[in-house]
């Protein structure tokens, strides 16, 4: 009758219930961390629509220097021509029946295909000039106002 040698702990591999294990704590975190990811990628996609809004705005200022009214046609603008964001997440607009000689409304609101449509919270972003002074502001799916602070307008 031969023996058989015992293995040695350092020869044996991993059991599956040790396996099934580290997959379940690694779905936990995953499922925790996904959502704080997604929330980050909006944020920084958002900039896409503030660098849009702040085009009009500096064309809008640089074409009211000039003339008695601000510009009520982004196409008229020199350097806002463009309709849709430098990253192409938004689509721009001035609000019609907004512009005056003192003031617009200008507005970013997310294309329908892009990723950043599953941003719910901030569907539209938009910069109001009255009289001289600035005002940030959102619109939540549905169209629904964001209450202040605006949630979309982080500095």
């Amino acid at each position: 009758m031969t023996l058989r040698p015992t293995p040695r702990l350092s020869d044996r591999g991993m059991t599956l219930i040790e396996l099934m294990i580290v997959l379940v704590v690694v779905g936990i975190l995953a499922a925790v961390a996904w959502p704080s990811l997604q929330d980050a990628v909006h944020k920084s996609r958002r900039s896409d629509a503030m660098a849009g809004l702040s085009r009009i705005t500096q064309a809008q200022e640089r074409w009211r220097a000039n003339q008695p009214l601000y510009q009520d046609t982004l196409a008229n603008l020199v350097g806002a021509s463009d309709a849709t964001s430098p990253d192409g997440h938004y689509a721009l607009s001035l609000v019609a029946g907004s512009v005056s000689a003192t003031g617009y409304t200008a507005q970013a609101t997310v294309q329908a295909g892009s990723p950043q449509s599953a941003d719910t919270r901030c569907q539209v972003l938009q910069v109001t000039v009255a009289g001289g002074n600035i005002t940030y502001s959102s619109l939540a799916a549905g169209n629904a106002v964001n209450a202040a602070p605006d949630p979309c307008w982080v500095r």
